[in-house]
């Protein structure tokens, strides 16, 4: 069983970590069952966040009566002390639990610190002397704050999206991680759901020692591949490194990554899965995109106000309002036979 330690946190857990933003799709006692499944199976990390609706919740009811067997990391989007304070309380209790062993600053366009006038790094500090809050993360898919986070030597952990379609800018962040003694949290380590080989992707992971990749689980057979890598993790071969290749080149240059900070749209379109519509047709089965529910989201696209309020959301640059055309032109291409797709 190959394990991880978190930089000085001194948390050591399988190298597989439970990303539990999709069980907020699922009923209660389903995702109950999926997280103890986890669990049982040697699963001791398990991510949330105070947004991802009742996904705390869920988490709480899973481990009430064994808190102190597992390692909880959720998150504040707070904007000031205030909201941090009542966002921290929120989570506790739906945690069920009276400290969380990583609070996490959520995708924050800043590196909060100590005098910034924001107040949220010295609310952090107060609720770790608390004893509310253990060890202090942040979370970003913005790379300049992420380096800026890793330089202050202020954060214990950092999460930021990092998968087989990682760049030498993101590596390098990872490098840092480790020289600093910082904990990396892998998010979007399947890229959003475009990466489709899990053996692939956990051996790329498996080649960073310093690296906990949380897996985004919904279903019981999603959870089961991974849990099959405990006891036989992947190891990367030629044969995947060739797949790896083949699939750098299909997905370089501008994609959406489905992180959704880009949402909500005025006009109700669901940007972070519209704007890759065609990546998904040609790397999912097709059939689940082009059902009479996913044809009316994809409709929306029509109403786009061209307002740009989601083009300046993207932590990644895109030019969201051109995806989410191009992908609409390509899908309903699709629709009338003129294009093929497996």
């Amino acid at each position: 069983m190959q394990t991880v330690t978190l930089g000085k946190t001194g948390i050591t857990v399988n190298k597989n970590g439970f990303g539990a933003l999709p069980i907020q799709r699922i009923g209660t006692e389903e995702a109950v069952r999926l997280v103890r499944k986890a669990y049982d199976a040697g699963i001791t990390f398990f991510d949330t966040a105070r947004f991802y609706t009742d996904s705390e919740e869920k988490l709480g009811e899973a481990f009430d009566g064994m808190r102190e067997k597992v390692y909880l990391a959720t998150k504040t989007a707070a904007a000031n002390a205030d909201e941090f304070w009542e966002q921290l309380e929120t989570s506790l209790n739906n945690l069920r639990t009276d400290y969380i062993d990583i609070y996490q600053f959520h995708n924050p366009s800043f590196c909060p610190k100590p005098g910034d006038g924001s107040g949220l790094y010295e609310a952090m500090e107060e609720a770790k002397a608390q004893g509310k809050v253990r060890h202090i993360g942040i979370t970003n898919h913005r790379l300049a704050v992420a380096e800026e986070a890793v330089a202050s030597g202020l954060y214990e952990t950092l999460q930021f999206p990092f998968c087989y379609l990682a760049d030498e800018k993101d590596i390098a962040l990872v490098k840092k991680c480790e020289e600093a003694g910082m904990g990396f949290i892998a998010m979007k380590a399947l890229s959003g759901g475009l990466i489709t080989n899990s053996e692939a992707a956990y051996a790329f992971e498996a080649q960073y020692d310093n690296v906990l990749p949380i897996w985004g689980v919904q279903r019981e057979s999603e959870l089961d591949e991974f849990l099959s890598y405990i006891e036989h993790p992947p190891v990367m071969t030629e044969e995947l490194a060739a797949f790896i290749a083949r699939d750098r080149e299909e997905l370089r240059g501008e994609f959406c990554r489905g992180c959704g900070y880009c949402m909500p749209c005025p006009v109700g379109i669901e940007i972070n899965n519209c704007a890759r519509m065609s990546l998904l047709l040609r790397r999912s089965p097709s059939e689940l995109q082009l059902t009479p529910e996913v044809q009316e989201k994809m409709k929306k696209i029509e109403n786009c106000l061209h307002c740009n309020q989601c083009k300046s959301k993207c932590p990644y640059g895109l030019d969201t309002p051109g995806l989410l055309a191009r992908n609409y032109e390509d899908y309903k291409r699709v629709l009338a036979g003129e294009v093929s797709v497996k």
